[in-house]
Parts: C-alpha cells; structure tokens; sequence
C-alpha cells in the first residue's frame, strides 16, 4: 500500500507523519511540488509483460502526461530478484541527487521507496503496483528498491536521453533507514 513517512531531515526517528491515506499522499507531495497518482493498465497484463506490452497497455495514461507535461519518451525499466547489476544500481540510486528534468516513475509491479529531501525535512514515498511518482527537476532526492530489488517501472522523460543524476554530495541519505519491501 501506498505510504508517506515525513521525517526531520536532521533527525530520522523524529517522524512527524507517517500515513497509508492516499488523500492525504497527495496533498502533502503537492505541497512540495510532487505528484502522486493512481494508473490502471487498459487490460490485464501477465507477470513479467515485455516491456512493448506494458507500454501499450498504459498508452492513453502516458500520453495523457506526456500532453499535459511536455514529455516526450517513455521506457521500462525492470529489476528482478537475483538480478547481478542491482547492488551497483541500487547505489547509485540511493545517493542524493537531482536531475535537469522531472523524475516520473510509475510502478507496474513490486515496490520501493523514493525519499524527497525538502527543506527540513524527508517525505520517504513508497509506492507499489498501479503508483504513479513524479519528482519535480530539480529536487534533491533518492530512490531504493530494496536489497534484492525487485520492481518494474514505466518511465517517462522529456530528455529522451534518460536518466541522468546529478549528486548532491550530502550524505543525508546514509542517515535513513534503507527499504525493506513490507511481507
């Protein structure tokens, strides 16, 4: 289930809200500049779906974003357990960074944590299948699936470069606790 934890950006026991409400998700990621919202795929698709099928079967949410946000590309990215990149992924995404366009991801299947650094303080976002996140430019952040990782991901940019970070050098991300996938 969908959960904002809002912590201290000094102090990450000192949790100022922690809720499963998706309303109140919304409002305080808005408050922020975020975005948070839920994506249904046109039809059923089966576990592992090629990455031609996913992006088929989301089209009119992805070309919704893309009209309304200036986007212009779209991709998966998927990462399964026992996947032998994912311990060098998975640190380059849990160091704090910024990017030069929007960070949009919505999840497809399994789960993980976006931390947002605003201000003082962290909102820790975890989203799970049917999640769609969008971290304005910008904005100091990092992401963690979890030590055996295990998500696919749409994608969507208006650099169709990709994925491209920027770090921020702070070690605020060495103070959070990492995402452990809820069982």
């Amino acid at each position: 289930m969908t959960r904002l934890i809002d912590s201290s950006a000094t102090d990450p026991t000192d949790v100022r809200l922690d809720t499963q409400d998706f309303d109140v998700v919304v409002r305080e990621l808005a408050a922020i500049g975020a975005r948070i919202e839920r994506w249904k795929a046109t039809h059923p698709l089966p576990p592992n779906a090629a990455p031609g099928e996913i992006l088929a079967a989301y089209a009119p949410e992805i070309e919704r974003l893309k009209r309304e946000r200036g986007y212009t590309a779209a991709d998966i990215v998927s990462i399964k357990p026992n996947n032998p990149n994912w311990p060098a992924l998975r640190q380059k995404f849990v160091e704090e960074h910024t990017h030069h366009d929007d960070e949009v991801r919505n999840f497809v299947e399994g789960s993980g944590a976006f931390y947002i650094h605003a201000g003082d303080r962290v909102l820790q976002v975890v989203g799970e299948a049917g999640d769609l996140l969008s971290v304005p430019k910008g904005t100091p952040h990092w992401f963690d699936g979890g030590d055996v990782g295990d998500f696919t991901c749409i994608r969507v940019f208006t650099d169709p470069a990709g994925w491209a970070a920027h770090y921020t050098g702070d070690p605020i991300w060495r103070t959070f606790p990492r995402y452990e996938k809820a069982a």
